[in-house]
């Protein structure tokens, strides 16, 4: 064997042991815009860490959390990095099913995360998942058809207002309705929206003895709303209108109000999507002069399952997606506008990105102005803004968005659809032990 022939076979060989032991992340995450996006930079993580190679499960949001919930609560052994909310994480790493995230890297700066979703995050002093994108609601409108309407978006307007100018935004000829909001059954889908909307109408999900309240008149009077207000000035089929579905509306000019994640800010005003991305205002999440608003706290993060045996690669993964390089690194290739929002202190001191997103000083006011802690008007036994933080409220939200999807669509009224959320409320934290 000559030696040109010999050095061939051992590169050969040393690229195919390279190749065999490169280890597979899977991956489990939402089809939203910033996650679609991460995909397309991943290029960046895999050239710096040849031996780690990544697989996609990309899912709609209610699909994701079912299959995540699952396979980790049985051990399943599916996914490495897992995308998960500001509801799973302190559950879930109380459950040990979480590996505390120690070791993100000198440079990761821990102390940059925002205080408010940073907290959400945490158990013990303990980070147990990275905030890919952190968000509370706001009021996204067109500029142009509330001017058409003779009407003035307050920075902080009121249900009474918002309702009022959906109406006479309202152009069904034209193809304009006044207002998308969520209707798509589901605890993170129309429950995060009605839950949060109700704290601003004084309602809650239990009193101080866990007891349900949707037999109060604060429900009455928020669904009451929702559904008039959906009937008069909102889209055909909205039952079935998630987050992705009233982006589109509003981004194909569908829309004269959005109420949504303030997330969507970056979308609806990119000209490559949105046909109305230079007319778009914000406002704050309204109110009914109670002392609530209708902002929640969330963030789409990365946390690695216990069952993993790759955690010392994921938790490189979930460094690169959530750093302030990733930052950069979208900045660099889709503009300051894009890059995922709400984690990071750093973000918002940058002037570059304060002069590329118009939303940025309200997207981080919402954020603040959200308290998890003191979420209602009257005092409540639970933690959560759009959710309550117990390991049932899962199953409940959805039981419960499935019969107000039901009023919505006009399968029942509000009054069955409130019934029945009571009594199988009831029932539920009477098996769980909540009710004695």
């Amino acid at each position: 064997m000559n030696l040109k022939t010999f050095l061939l076979g051992t590169c050969s060989a040393v690229v195919i042991a390279g190749l065999a032991q490169a280890e597979t992340l899977t991956i489990a995450t939402v089809n939203n815009g910033d996650m679609v996006r991460m995909q397309t930079l991943t290029d960046d993580f895999t050239k710096a860490n040849p031996d780690i190679q990544l697989e996609w499960v990309t899912l709609e949001e209610n699909v994701l959390r079912e299959r995540v919930t699952t396979d980790i609560a049985t051990k399943g052994g599916q996914y490495d990095v897992l995308t998960i909310g500001t509801y799973e994480v302190p559950i879930w790493a109380k459950q040990g099913w979480l590996l505390p995230l120690d070791n993100l890297g000198a440079d990761y700066d821990v102390d940059d995360l925002l205080p408010a979703i940073r907290s959400g995050l945490t158990m013990d002093n303990k980070l147990y998942a990275a905030p890919f994108y952190g968000e509370s609601s706001m009021v996204m409108y067109r500029k142009d058809l509330m001017e058409k309407a003779g009407l003035t978006m307050p920075d902080a307007p009121t249900w009474e207002f918002i309702g009022d100018a959906a109406r006479k935004m309202t152009d069904r000829a034209a193809g304009i309705n006044g207002i998308c909001l969520r209707g798509k059954a589901g605890w993170g889908e129309n429950m995060a929206f009605l839950t949060a909307t109700s704290n601003a109408f004084g309602a809650r999900w239990f009193d101080e003895n866990w007891k349900p309240q949707f037999d109060q008149p604060e429900w009455k009077n928020t669904l009451d709303m929702y559904v008039k207000l959906m009937n008069d000035a909102g889209p055909q089929g909205a039952s079935s209108n998630g987050f992705n579905e009233n982006l589109a509306l509003f981004q194909q000019g569908k829309c004269g109000m959005w109420i949504d994640a303030t997330v969507a800010a970056s979308f609806v005003t990119n000209p490559k999507d949105s046909t109305v991305a230079d007319k778009v205002g914000f406002a704050l999440a309204p109110d009914t002069g109670l002392g609530k608003r209708g902002n929640w706290l969330w963030a789409w993060s990365l946390g690695v399952p216990a069952g993993t045996q790759k955690a010392e690669a994921a938790q490189k993964f979930v460094s690169w997606a959530t750093s302030k390089h990733y930052a950069d690194l979208v900045a660099e290739k889709e503009g300051w506008a894009n890059v995922p929002p709400g984690t990071r202190s750093s973000l918002y001191a940058n002037p570059e990105y304060q002069k590329a997103a118009p939303f940025a000083k309200m997207t981080l006011e919402s954020i603040n102005a959200a308290d998890p802690t003191k979420p209602t008007v009257k005092p409540v036994p639970y933690v959560g803004v759009q959710f309550v933080a117990i390991p049932e409220f899962q199953g409940l939200g959805t039981t419960v968005g499935q019969l107000f999807s039901a009023a919505l669509a006009g399968q029942m009224t509000v009054d069955d659809a409130l019934a029945q959320a009571q009594q199988v409320t009831t029932r539920e934290m009477t098996r769980g032990g909540y009710i004695k």
